[in-house]
């Protein structure tokens, strides 16, 4: 029987890769989106790929939201915290909203999802959680107090997610991506791309959302048991832990 699995944030950029790559691979997949109605009707319109609208950093929406897609397509194998958001400014600028939402989506919203999920796994005793947290949650970035505050804090949430679970088949890991080529980096004028970022990236390019991908892809599969507790960088060498 195919895995069903459940990728927030999965219409777009990264996270419509990782959809993409689940389907691929035999999994039914349903992904969530908050904005941008327009994009996730293309999205599912063009890969089957059914696309479901809540807010992950709203806990009775999450339960709501998973109920709906466990009634649609089945009981949640293989679970993909995906979705995030910025709002970066130094910290001596940083508006208590600034904080609050960045700290909400990226990990709260992470709690909300997984909390939904989790018994079922359990009972079922067969589980894959995988948390896309960032580079900037390991080395911390300039601006970005409240983003890898929460990035980081995801990646102790999957250490100790994972030490409670691992006996039960479920594993819980961490993919950290760097700089990715997708819409959010298209905004970055080429002047900063070229003489800010490359510069930084030993393999002198950006990553594609389809490496990012193929990582979720391998911790997501069911001969991956064995790995838990486990954060894989995906960065082209910028920084190495």
């Amino acid at each position: 029987m195919a895995r069903v699995a459940l990728v927030t944030g999965g219409t777009r950029g990264i996270g419509a890769a990782i959809s993409q790559a689940l389907q691929a691979a035999g999994c039914l997949v349903a992904a969530t989106y908050v904005g941008n109605a327009e994009a996730a009707k293309a999205f599912a319109s063009r890969t089957g790929i059914s696309a479901h609208q809540w807010d992950i950093g709203d806990f009775d929406a999450c339960a709501t939201g998973v109920k709906a897609v466990e009634a649609s397509v089945g009981p949640i194998d293989i679970l993909v915290n995906n979705a995030g958001i910025v709002r970066d400014a130094t910290f001596h600028k940083m508006t208590q909203p600034q904080w609050d939402s960045v700290i909400r989506t990226n990990l709260d919203g992470v709690f909300n999802m997984c909390r939904q999920v989790i018994n079922g796994m359990r009972a079922r005793r067969y589980g894959r959680i995988i948390n896309v947290s960032s580079i900037n949650g390991q080395k911390g970035q300039f601006g970005q107090t409240n983003y890898s505050a929460a990035k980081a804090g995801e990646l102790g949430f999957t250490k100790a997610l994972a030490l409670e679970t691992a006996r039960l088949g479920i594993t819980v890991n961490a993919v950290c991506p760097g700089y990715i080529h997708t819409e959010m980096l298209d905004a970055v004028p080429q002047d900063i791309l070229e003489k800010s970022i490359l510069p930084q990236i030993p393999v002198g390019r950006l990553g594609r959302p389809e490496e990012i991908a193929r990582a979720v892809l391998f911790l997501a599969a069911e001969e991956a048991g064995f790995i838990t507790g486990s954060t894989l960088s995906i960065n082209g060498g910028q920084y190495m832990i």
